[in-house]
C-alpha cells in the first residue's frame, strides 16, 4: 500500500472527536513535516503546516479535523449510560451501535448502544429512538462498576467503524466529514513538495479543531493568522439517493467533480478565479447556492478581522454524519488537483477587491 494511502487509513480510522482531536492531529502532523517548513498548533490543538514562512503575502487552505460524537451525560444505578449530543450525532442512527468510550486513565471501552428487542415492543405505540430512551451497555452491572472503568460524566464517545471501499470507487466509513478534507490539503503540500514548486506567498496549510460545534477552531485560528485569501474544504451532501430533494437540496452527486458554492461569505472574485482554473485546466466542477451562510469554516475565515477573501470547495458525501458517509475517489483527487492548480495561478499580492 502506498504511504499516502497507509495515511488516509490510520486517520480515518482514528478517533478526533471535538475538542479531543489531538491524536488524529499527531498523525496527520507527521505525514506532512516533510511536505511542510514550520508548524503552528494554537492552544485549542488547531494544527498548521506552513510552507514559505515570513512572505508578506499569505494563503490558507484549510478543513477541520474534528468528528461529532456522544459525551457521557448520566448513569444509572443499574451501570446504563444515557448520553448527550457532542456536535450533530444523529440519534436515529444509534441502536444497535457499538461504540469506544474514551476514557482519560483506562483507554477505550467497549460498549453498545442497546435497544428492545422487536419481539418486547408494542408495536401499536412503536418507539423511536431519541436521548431519553437511548442507553449504552458497557457490561457492567452497576454504576459503581462503571466508575471503576474509568468512565465518568464527560467521558466522550464515538461509533466503531471503519474506512473501507465500495466497488472499488468508493470511500465509506465515519468521520470523512471532514478528514477526508485533512488527506486532500495534505496531499496538496505532498504534491507540492514532490513537483519542487516554489510559491511566492506563505501557504498555511490548516487543519482546524471545533467545527462541529460553531467553526470555533477556524474562528480563533484565523485572527491568529490573518490571512490574505482563505479557501476551505469541507463535504456537501450527495443528492442522488432516495429522500433527498433536488429542488432544495440541489443537484449534487458523487463522481462529478468538487462542488463550488456560491453564497454571501464566498468572494465572488475568487470563486470565478477559481472557476476559471477549473475550466482551463478541464476539472469537472459542480455548483452549489448557500442561504446566508456556508455553515463551514469558509464563515469564519470570511468575516474574520477586516474580511478574508474567501472560497470553499466540497467534496460530494452521501450520508452525511453516519457510520457509512461515502464518497468518490475521482472527487478526493479532482480537489486535490483543483487545490493543487489554484496555488500555482495565486500571485502574491493578488487582490480579489471588487473596487479599486
Amino acid at each position: 500500500m502506498e504511504k499516502n494511502i497507509e495515511f488516509l487509513y490510520q486517520y480515518l480510522n482514528n478517533a478526533a472527536p471535538t475538542g479531543f482531536e489531538y491524536p488524529g492531529q499527531q498523525i496527520w502532523l507527521d505525514y506532512i513535516r516533510p511536505f511542510i517548513d514550520e508548524t503552528i498548533i494554537d492552544n485549542y490543538g488547531t494544527a498548521v503546516g506552513v510552507i514559505n514562512p515570513g512572505k508578506e503575502y499569505s494563503v490558507a487552505i484549510e478543513a477541520h479535523a474534528d468528528e461529532i460524537s456522544w459525551f457521557v451525560n448520566y448513569i444509572t444505578a443499574e451501570g446504563y449510560i444515557y448520553v448527550i449530543r457532542n456536535g450533530g450525532s444523529d440519534h436515529q442512527i444509534a441502536p444497535s451501535m457499538r461504540v469506544n468510550l474514551h476514557t482519560r486513565k483506562n483507554g477505550v471501552v467497549k460498549g453498545v448502544f442497546g435497544w428492545p428487542a422487536i419481539h418486547v415492543r408494542d408495536r401499536t405505540k412503536e418507539e423511536t429512538p431519541s436521548l431519553k430512551n437511548l442507553t449504552i451497555d458497557v457490561g457492567a452491572s452497576s454504576k459503581d462498576e462503571v466508575l471503576e472503568m474509568g468512565i465518568d460524566v464527560g467521558t466522550v464517545i464515538t461509533f466503531e467503524d471503519g474506512l473501507t471501499e465500495l466497488n472499488g470507487k468508493f470511500y465509506t466509513g465515519r468521520a470523512l466529514d471532514n478528514r477526508m478534507g485533512g488527506y486532500i490539503i495534505a496531499e496538496v503540500a505532498r504534491k507540492l513538495k514532490e513537483n519542487k514548486k516554489a510559491l511566492p506567498f506563505t501557504l498555511y496549510i490548516v487543519n482546524a479543531v471545533q467545527e462541529e460545534i460553531g467553526l470555533r477552531g477556524a474562528e480563533m485560528i484565523s485572527r491568529k493568522l490573518k490571512p490574505d485569501v482563505a479557501i476551505i474544504t469541507d463535504v456537501t451532501h450527495d443528492t442522488q439517493s432516495p429522500m433527498y430533494n433536488k429542488i432544495t437540496s440541489g443537484d449534487i452527486a458523487c463522481g462529478k467533480g468538487p462542488t463550488l458554492s456560491y453564497g454571501p461569505a464566498v468572494q465572488n472574485n475568487l470563486l470565478n478565479f477559481i472557476i476559471d482554473i477549473a475550466e482551463e485546466k478541464k476539472i469537472s466542477i459542480q455548483r452549489s447556492a448557500a442561504s446566508r451562510s456556508t455553515g463551514t469554516d469558509t464563515d469564519a475565515f470570511a468575516y474574520s478581522a477586516e474580511g478574508v477573501p474567501s472560497a470553499l470547495i466540497s467534496l460530494p458525501l452521501k450520508y452525511m454524519h453516519t457510520t457509512v458517509e461515502t464518497c468518490h475517489k475521482d472527487d478526493v483527487q479532482a480537489c486535490i488537483d483543483l487545490y493543487y492548480e489554484v496555488l500555482l495561478k495565486l500571485e502574491a499580492g493578488q487582490d480579489f477587491r471588487y473596487l479599486k
